[in-house]
């Protein structure tokens, strides 16, 4: 009889205790309803909130792994304020003709590349004095403010050619192009997953960015021949948090490492130690994420992307040092493949060697196209697409005549292996005398 009075109560016990978690249940239903607007216990649906009105030059963005903007302004009295999307070129926001300065850093060593002053040193003071620091700054503006309305319009599902084309537009516009005086640097990357460089679509392809892409969005802008090269990475799916922080970490410790008299090789072993210490969950499936020991970052000159040194990714690389006055993009690529790349699929990327002499060419096309090439990019990398847009036809076997006698250099899509994922980050610097500038640095990354 004792057990069977136990057994009631507990009985008793689990009833009233059912009764309790329904009650819960129907109060946390009712609070949700309110909040979303739909109907509750009471009955009728409480009015819904009406959205804030978005002021200007507020944007959203669905691109994971970037920070939000502040509003471009201009210091300037009686200069005009930027819109969104962006109207007005850089060159009107300052009539003065003073750009914003990028970040500037210390070197980590204050005091580095002070103790000796050589003849070849004396020379780069002198290099360096004549850079115009506003034309590099105007590019690095431009680029600033149409990144910023790319990673608006950066949506799952946008053509991958539709996203280049208003790039390219919106650069043109705020760059003010000028023939080989202010322009486009060289083609937009828009490499997707295992591609880790060099791919943008050509004419007809449809390619479509998707929700689980890892788009790496890679543009330049020259203002005289001076060039900003800056890439970020775009990706919708948190799976791929990791990886991409990998790379932005790396890619800010190889530009807090550089700086004059650094050995390229230092910066290289820093950049891995901190890109191998990251892993990245992907389906299910855990992966060290690895420096491509095959990419790197360089030197940049006038009208030349790479203008001769190269920034390893990995330990090992050459003992070089950085100079004074040096321009440089510190760029890292952080890959869950091998690690390695290697050309693959449809080359879209070219360039006129920088250092070509005078090579005869027998077939008209192919003179004609070097003429076109000449006008419009002269040492600048070009894509089809540009050719395509400048009313070119046809020209694929001249184009391919001039590569074939050592005048342009094609540039194939570089690639990890097929299903792996590769991410990047990259900055432009600028070794100053008394220190560096990040020219690129946005409220972004």
């Amino acid at each position: 009889e004792k057990e069977k009075e136990k057994e009631k109560e507990k009985e008793k016990e689990k009833e009233k205790e059912e009764v309790e978690e329904e009650k819960k249940k129907k109060k946390k239903k009712a609070s949700v309803g309110e909040a979303v607007g739909e109907p509750t216990a009471g009955g009728d649906a409480p009015p819904k909130p009406k959205p804030a009105k978005a002021s200007a030059g507020v944007w959203s963005t669905e691109v994971r792994g970037i920070k939000p903007w502040a509003p471009f302004k201009s210091e300037e009295k009686g200069a005009p304020a930027q819109t969104f999307p962006p109207t007005i070129p850089v060159a009107d926001l300052f009539p003065s003709g003073n750009y914003p300065l990028g970040e500037e850093q210390q070197y980590k060593d204050f005091n580095m590349g002070k103790q000796r002053e050589t003849a070849d040193e004396l020379r780069e003071r002198e290099r360096i004095h004549n850079i115009d620091y506003n034309e590099i700054r105007r590019a690095a503006e431009c680029h600033r403010q149409v990144r910023k309305y790319v990673q608006s319009i950066a949506k799952p599902g946008i053509l991958m050619t539709d996203l280049c084309q208003k790039l390219e537009d919106m650069n043109r516009r705020l760059v003010q192009e000028n023939g080989l005086s202010a322009g486009i640097a060289f083609p937009t990357g828009c490499s997707l997953d295992w591609v880790a460089a060099h791919w943008t679509p050509n004419a007809g392809d449809k390619t479509v960015l998707e929700y689980d892409s890892v788009c790496k969005i890679d543009f330049g802008t020259h203002v005289g021949g001076r060039i900003i090269d800056c890439a970020w990475t775009v990706h919708f799916n948190p799976q791929f948090d990791p990886l991409v922080a990998a790379v932005q970490e790396a890619t800010n410790t190889g530009i807090r490492e550089a700086g004059i008299d650094a050995r390229l090789c230092d910066i290289g072993a820093a950049v891995q130690e901190v890109m191998e210490s990251y892993e990245v969950d992907i389906n299910g499936k855990t992966y060290q994420v690895k420096s491509v020991r095959n990419l790197n970052g360089h030197s940049i000159g006038p009208y030349r992307i790479h203008a001769g040194k190269s920034v390893p990714i990995v330990k090992g690389g050459e003992a070089t040092r950085m100079e004074e006055g040096e321009l440089y993009a510190i760029e890292t690529f952080g890959s869950t493949g091998k690690g390695y790349v290697r050309e693959d699929l449809e080359c879209s990327h070219y360039m006129k060697n920088f250092d070509v002499g005078y090579i005869g060419l027998r077939l008209p096309k192919a003179k004609a196209l070097l003429n076109v090439i000449n006008k419009n990019f002269d040492t600048l990398a070009f894509c089809r697409r540009w050719l395509d847009r400048l009313g070119e036809e046809k020209y694929l076997l001249a184009l391919r005549n001039l590569c074939e006698v050592g005048i342009v250099q094609a540039y194939p899509p570089l690639c990890d292996v097929k299903g792996s994922y590769v991410a990047q980050y990259e900055h432009t610097i600028l070794l100053k005398p008394s220190c560096k500038e990040v020219l690129s640095r946005g409220d972004d990354f």
